[in-house]
This record gives structure tokens, sequence and C-alpha cells, in this order.
């Protein structure tokens, strides 16, 4: 099994930024080194990042190769969007195959996409009344742990899956002839938010190289009442992986507000199983990453290196057996 790093937290001592609007210039030499030094075989990086490397062509593919020098290499890329979006779509369809060619001057092996859409509301929907909505330090961020979640496979009907299939399809084709591989996340405020979701995606885009990602934290943290239970959900969908976000979190529900908060904890803690969930995706003879979501706060090398030590010895015992 080969792990990716799909930091969340970007501490960089003086520098302190967000993992979620990459300035690619902050990736100092430090910072790669000690990822490297961790033991992961690569990284994750999103668009707002790459999208920045001046010099077209010749500057990603300077930036690859120093990555590269410095073991840290981009294995995946970030490039998601609600893609049937009537205001933003195309923009985001756009991106998503700009993402396959980035992915292939850099090495990059899968394009992961989160389906979710821009705000559509200054308010929350607490199954009660209605609330505003607070600031975000993550940029488009939707709230989660609600009693509703904007652009749910709930409100989405046939028809919008079907348009989505259609743009998946067009992505999968044009990644097909740079040879990369397409995955889907499962993700929080968007049409693929849980098992039968994914499943009724993947069946309509029906390409070898596209996959889903079984992100099961954004299943716990999409609604006040998670939907399905994370083991119920990774045995639906290990089969379809081709790509594998990994975090950890604990609930805490107030249910008189119909309201979950979250606790962000690492691969350790929280309330995901991830022995049994490893033995799921072994089962089902995963080939893909395990990209190692990290903490939002703390020491970042500290407690992602526990996820990841923890993570290799699981496979190990798996692999050796």
């Amino acid at each position: 099994m080969r792990f990716c790093y799909a930091f969340r937290r970007f501490s960089d001592y003086p520098y302190l930024g967000n993992a979620f609007d990459m300035d690619p210039g902050k990736l100092t030499d430090k910072f790669l080194n000690r990822v490297n030094e961790m033991g992961f075989d690569g990284i994750e990086l999103g668009m707002e990042c790459l999208d920045r490397i001046e010099g077209g062509e010749r500057g990603l593919k300077e930036f690859g190769k120093r990555l590269n020098d410095l073991g840290t290499p981009v294995l995946a890329i970030r490039a998601g969007g609600l893609m049937i979006d009537p205001e933003k779509g195309n923009e985001y369809l756009k991106r998503s195959k700009r993402a396959v060619i980035f992915a292939e001057i850099l090495g990059s092996e899968v394009v992961n996409g989160a389906i979710s859409g821009s705000s559509k509301s200054p308010y929350i929907d607490t199954g009660t009344r209605l609330i505003p909505k607070s600031g975000s330090a993550l940029i488009g961020a939707q709230p989660m742990g609600y009693f509703k979640s904007q652009d749910s496979s709930r409100d989405t009907t046939m028809p919008e899956y079907e348009m989505l299939a259609e743009k998946f399809v067009e992505i999968s084709e044009f990644a097909e002839e740079h040879g990369l591989n397409v995955s889907c996340e499962v993700h929080q405020n968007s049409p693929v938010d849980n098992s039968w979701s994914a499943k009724l995606v993947n069946s309509l885009v029906n390409k070898d190289n596209f996959g889903i990602n079984p992100d099961l934290g954004n299943i716990i943290w999409n609604y006040d009442i998670q939907e399905e239970s994370c083991e119920d959900a990774i045995k639906e969908l290990a089969p379809i992986s081709n790509y594998w976000h990994c975090k950890n979190l604990t609930r805490i529900n107030f249910p008189e507000d119909n309201r979950t908060l979250f606790i962000r904890e690492n691969i350790v803690g929280g309330e995901i199983d991830y022995r049994f969930s490893v033995e799921a995706m072994h089962e089902a003879n995963y080939s893909g990453m395990m990209a190692i979501e990290g903490v939002f706060t703390g020491d970042q090398f500290y407690s992602d290196k526990l996820s990841l030590d923890y993570c290799k010895n699981l496979w190990l015992n798996l692999e050796g057996e």
C-alpha cells in the first residue's frame, strides 16, 4: 500500500497557511523534507495551488521535479465542484480537465473531485428555523452537522444524476487519453454523499478509469444524524474505490437543536474503525492509495505520523498474511 499526505494544516514556522488555499511558493524544502521523513510516498495538492504556478508547462515541470527530488511527488490532484451547477458548472468542468493536463505533466496518478457547489443561501436550515451562516476558515465551505444538507442525494433527481454522469464520462475519457484515473469523492453537501448515490454514479459512468473516493468522515459529518454506518458504507464502496481520503472525528450531538458538532482527531482517535475499513478495502483488492487527511490543529507532523504508522501497520499485517 502507498500513502499520500493530504495535509489539512500547513504549519511551517514562522508561516501558518491555509492548506485549502495554498501558495506554491510557500512549500519550502523544510516542510517537504519533514513530510518525506514521516514516511509518506507523496502529497495531494489542489488546483487552487497549482493554478498559481507561473511559467506554464515549464513552470509545472520545474515544480514537479523539485518535489520529486525531495521525495514528495504530487500523487493526486484535487479539482472538484458541482459540474451541473447552472452558474459555475462549466468552470468546474474546465478546471477538472485542466487538472488532468497538470497531472500528466507532474506525473500524478489520479484527479479527485468533490462535487459540492457554492453556497445558495446566507441561511442554514436547522429543521426548525433558519439561522445566518457564520464565517468559515475553509474556502467555499458549507455547514455540516445540520438537519439539511445543500445539494444532497435526498434532493437530487435522476435526470440530475444522469447529467452529472455525462460530465464524468467526458472527464474520464479525456483522462484516459492522458493515462489518468478520475475519482468522485463521497462528500457532504453534494449529490454523492453516501454509498447508494456513489454506486449509482459509478454505474452510470461505467468507465475503467473512474471510481469512488469513499471518504467516511464526510458521511459522518454531513448531517446531525449520519445516514449510514461507516462499516456498512465501506463494505458497499470498497469494490468500486480507486482513491481514499481518510480522516477521523468524534460526534457531539445536540438532539434538541437538530445539531451535531465534530472534534477532528487523528486516524487513531475518533469514531471510524479503520481496522475494519482497511480489511474491507483489502478484501476488495483495493489498488489505489490511502490518502491521509491531516489534523486541523496542533502539531501536524507528530499527529499525522501517528496516523501514518498506524495505517502502515494495518496493511502490513494484512499483506503479510
